[in-house]
């Protein structure tokens, strides 16, 4: 069992459930926040091993809440993986820069979550 900390960041009810589930049956601790603005102070507090990120989110965005937290000295070292919606090639460089290490495209596929937060941590 892992025991490491995985902060799932989705203003989803439903998007979060699913990935805590998939996470949980895997032996993760699960942390979760609605919107960007819960997710700087999630990181800040839980000082999750991993977190994904939602990029569509009301107020701040998964983007910015992602350039935050990769910035900020206390949460810059915490990798972040960009669970999104958004596809496009375009999407998946952007979320790169701002500081995201990996980024999959929803529905995330339970194997490829497992292998990259495994690579990252």
């Amino acid at each position: 069992m892992s025991n490491k900390k995985v902060l799932i960041v989705d203003d989803s009810k439903t998007e979060r459930r699913v990935l805590s589930d998939m996470l949980q049956k895997n032996g993760y601790l699960v942390f979760t926040a609605e919107n960007g603005t819960e997710a700087l102070s999630a990181a800040d507090e839980v000082q999750p091993d991993v977190i994904l990120m939602d990029v569509v989110m009301p107020g701040t965005s998964g983007f910015q809440a992602t350039r935050s937290i990769s910035k900020n000295e206390g949460t810059k070292h915490i990798p972040i993986i960009i669970c999104s919606s958004k596809g496009l090639e375009t999407d998946k460089i952007w979320g790169l820069r701002q500081g995201a290490r990996e980024y999959l495209v929803k529905p995330v596929i339970e194997a490829e979550l497992l292998q990259k937060i495994a690579a990252l941590t």
